[in-house]
């Protein structure tokens, strides 16, 4: 009979168990996440305590939920803080929560690790038994993969969807290629922006792995501070946390330089994965019009093209991505609440957002870059 295990570490579990759970997903390794709790930055002190739901079958690994218990909703990408705000008028507590997702990481993957449908039917049943068990108010799954979705959609979950803005490569044999592809005045402006900058004397490097050296790192991690000040936000992720991915999963990394008189001003920090690209981090030293636009979009997607990458997914939000080839793409949260008063209220509070997202995906489509055919 498989067994259901909570696993406070994942120094508990053998890495080559746990990545044969993940795939191919970078943001669900072993690697990745032992990174994030061993700097520092996702663990209890934090707000991100792991409570990491495990099923085995004997000593094998059969299924596993990268799971926290949450003191707040900061570094998530869905937000739920009306929720929280709405328990806190009724004298109720929202924290802790349960959640479910690679942290800080608006990315779709897998979240019921597991190779069978019946296995993610345990998982999910078994962190809801674990939230009753527990007392918390909610259970939240971030970002999950069709799979897992359909098997959250079995267990009732309330489904939330959301709007992200992805760029597909059909095959493109060149950056020109792809800007043929656009309308006019789509193609126009980026042409005049790349014209702009290399006026300017700016030109860009791409970096994989362990080409990123130290000072490099140093550079990308002052943009990346930069950014979150400017912004008037606090950063989540420390430069020790970036040492540690280069260390550990170095043939995942990207770090596009954009360089003057051979010296750095900007950089976007990028996931590799088998057949996609995630534009994760940006930042600059001095404003520059278009750098952004160029060092972001642009430059990752001509390294998709040159490198036959089938996706490029810019991160969460962004109307602004659809200018530069990126496209309205659906995501998903699933979400268990325990009292069932707040359940009936935010179930059909889901259903009037959800309409509100199918009438603007369609909106967006009207809209696209592309030549109309």
């Amino acid at each position: 009979m498989p067994e259901l295990k909570l696993i406070e570490s994942l120094a508990d579990i053998k890495p080559k168990q746990w990545n044969e759970l993940a795939g191919e997903n970078p943001f669900l390794r072993h690697e990745f996440l032992s990174a994030l709790h061993d700097t520092g930055c996702a663990c209890g002190e934090t707000g991100w305590e792991p409570l990491y739901l495990t099923l085995w079958r004997k000593q094998s690994l059969a299924g596993a939920m990268p799971l926290y218990s949450k003191s707040h909703s900061r570094g998530e990408y869905v937000f739920d803080h009306a929720w929280a705000d709405a328990f806190e008028r009724y004298g109720l507590e929202y924290y802790p929560k349960l959640l479910c997702a690679a942290p800080f990481t608006p990315v779709t993957g897998p979240r019921l690790l597991a190779r069978f449908p019946e296995d993610r039917l345990l998982l999910a049943a078994g962190a809801v038994e674990l939230a009753r068990q527990s007392g918390v108010s909610s259970l939240h799954v971030l970002f999950p993969s069709q799979p897992d979705l359909e098997a959250l959609r079995k267990l009732g979950f309330m489904l939330r969807e959301g709007i992200q803005f992805h760029w597909q490569n059909p095959g493109y044999a060149s950056f020109e290629d792809f800007l043929a592809a656009l309308n006019h005045d789509k193609r126009k402006k980026i042409r005049q922006e790349r014209r702009r900058l290399t006026e300017a004397g700016i030109d860009f490097i791409c970096l994989n792995g362990h080409e990123i050296g130290d000072d490099q790192l140093r550079f990308f991690y002052r943009c990346y501070l930069n950014t979150y000040h400017n912004h008037w936000s606090s950063p989540y992720l420390s430069l020790e946390f970036f040492h540690r991915l280069r260390e550990a999963m170095a043939e995942n990394l990207l770090l596009i330089l954009a360089m003057r008189d051979g010296q750095p001003l900007a950089c976007a920090f990028n996931v590799l994965a088998e057949d996609a690209l995630f534009g994760r981090y940006w930042g600059a030293t001095e404003f520059i019009s278009s750098l952004h636009f160029e060092t972001c979009y642009s430059q990752s997607i001509e390294y998709c093209i040159r490198h036959g990458i089938s996706r490029f997914e810019g991160g969460a939000q962004g109307i602004h991505k659809m200018s530069r080839g990126l496209l309205p793409t659906p995501t998903w949260s699933a979400h268990w609440i325990a009292d069932s008063r707040f359940a009936d209220a935010i179930r059909h509070f889901l259903q009037e957002e959800t309409l509100g997202i199918e009438h603007s995906l369609e909106e967006l489509d009207s809209h696209t870059p592309f030549k109309k055919t």
